[in-house]
């Protein structure tokens, strides 16, 4: 037998915003519920209220049973992974990854689950299957600051499920991870459950461990019970509105191909992360950029996106120059406008939404220099299309994620930029959520603009996608004009 929760009353606001409304809920032992539903509902606040990481008015218990093996204790996981360097320090800076002699401020994978081990009394034997199952033991030896945004999701999840506690409640489990990975988390999952861990999952994603048997969701700060996935609310279908004017202009393009790389070769040490990359995207082009975690997705768009500096030296051009030539990395990221999970991760906390569009202007993540007049009515028209307006003034942290990521995407489009390099834009959003942002996608490609889209979702992704390059371990595996099999 699992634990017991129970629920009365609980009321939460921020501000004069009421989030959560007499809600009362009782999850009974051996319940295992996925809890879904709209973004912003609340999901994330009533299961902070029960892992004792907020408060609000109103009864929030959970009794523990003494007589279960797993631990009497509720952990939350969340959707966000934040980590620090030796000194404790939160605030790197968004191409902080690429500089390995910096890199060296934060503990190896290996040490870090050491670490953690001993403060939790744990064997780092228990769960070295698990950590080659979830395709993660090639990392061991990387500092924290140079895994992507999949790899963190994993050290995340390893930790937290090592610990097997009494109730799991789990924030989006599956943002950034690749197929295998996803199927490889639903089974230790079961496993858990099995063992007498109590399960709480917050995700739009239906595909989920087996061991899950109620679902539920927060509709007007309330909790209602349904019978199956299916009922679950989900956001309504977005009206279509016409682009705005400055968008449906071709970009400028006095050059044939985007970038061409011809053997690039990106080790730090004796580890090899890009092996005789060579791929070139022409102007116009609509490529899916594939692979699994750590396979060197980031590594390889970081040297098209001017961040990495050992892009100097090698076999590369850029928009119609050889890197290197005498451009500068403002040159290049005027021509791009991009989308990342790091960079969201990174991004300025004071940021309102109205900032966070201007900043596109000047490829800055803080603040940057006062707009124009045709850029301040370029930022009022992208608000208005993307139903942003009354929340110009809100902190972008503050709002529900789909809204956060449109304003994300609003700032890569703000200066009608040839490339979009979108890595895993729709992480987190649920189904109409995702179909949304990907057909805004297909009508901005419509007008000219060349396109990286990173994704391991077959149903997230735009169907303007043309092109494919799937990179497995450093090196391509794949180069093709069909999309199928999405990894």
């Amino acid at each position: 037998m699992a634990a017991k929760v129970q629920i009365n009353n609980l009321a939460i606001s921020y501000g004069s915003n009421s989030i959560l409304s007499d809600l009362s809920w009782t999850i009974e032992p051996n319940e295992n519920y996925v809890l879904a539903g709209k973004s912003g509902s609340g999901k994330t606040t009533l299961a902070k209220a029960i892992a004792g990481l907020i408060t609000g008015n109103g009864e929030v218990n959970v009794e523990f049973n003494a007589e279960s093996k797993p631990l009497p204790e509720v952990i939350y996981v969340s959707n966000w992974y934040q980590f620090t360097n030796l000194e404790g320090d939160r605030n790197f800076y968004y191409q902080q990854r690429y500089n390995r002699h910096q890199g060296n401020d934060t503990l190896t994978v290996k040490a870090e689950l050491l670490h953690f081990a001993n403060k939790e009394k744990l064997d780092l034997k228990d769960i070295q299957q698990k950590i080659v199952a979830m395709g993660f033991g090639h990392t061991m030896d990387s500092q924290l600051i140079e895994l992507s945004s999949g790899e963190h999701k994993k050290l995340q999840l390893l930790k937290s499920l090592w610990l097997k506690p009494q109730l799991l409640i789990i924030d989006e489990p599956y943002t950034g991870l690749d197929k295998q990975s996803r199927i490889e988390l639903n089974i230790w999952l079961d496993e858990l459950v099995n063992e007498g861990v109590q399960l709480i999952i917050i995700s739009n994603d239906s595909q989920l461990p087996t061991a899950i048997n109620r679902f539920a969701h927060v509709v007007d700060g309330k909790l209602e019970k349904v019978d199956s996935f299916d009922e679950i609310h989900q956001d309504e279908n977005r009206k279509q509105k016409e682009l705005p004017s400055f968008l449906q202009k071709l970009p400028e393009t006095n050059f044939n191909s985007i970038a061409d790389l011809k053997d690039i070769i990106i080790r730090y040490g004796d580890k090899v992360v890009l092996n005789k990359v060579s791929w070139k995207v022409d102007v116009g082009e609509k490529w899916l950029l594939q692979g699994p975690n750590g396979s060197g997705k980031s590594t390889l768009l970081s040297l098209i996106n001017g961040d990495h500096p050992q892009s100097y030296g090698l076999d590369i051009e850029l928009f119609g120059k050889k890197r290197g030539s005498g451009e500068s990395i403002w040159d290049i990221k005027q021509k791009i406008g991009m989308i990342s999970p790091e960079m969201h991760w990174y991004f300025d906390q004071n940021a309102t939404v109205w900032h966070t569009l201007a900043s596109g202007f000047y490829d800055s993540i803080g603040w940057f220099i006062d707009v124009k007049f045709q850029e301040k009515k370029q930022i009022e028209e992208l608000m208005d299309f993307f139903d942003l307006t009354e929340h110009k003034d809100q902190l972008l942290h503050t709002l529900p994620l789909g809204k956060q990521r449109l304003a994300m995407l609003a700032r890569s489009i703000i200066k009608n930029p040839p490339l979009l390099v979108l890595d895993e834009p729709c992480q987190g959003l649920d189904a109409q959520q995702a179909r949304y942002f990907n057909d805004v996608v297909d009508e901005l490609c419509q007008h000219g603009k060349t396109l990286i889209y990173v994704g391991h979702y077959e149903s997230q992704l735009p169907s303007c996608i043309e092109k494919r390059i799937v990179l497995e371990k450093g090196e391509v595996v794949a180069l093709e004009n069909k999309v199928e099999n999405v990894l």
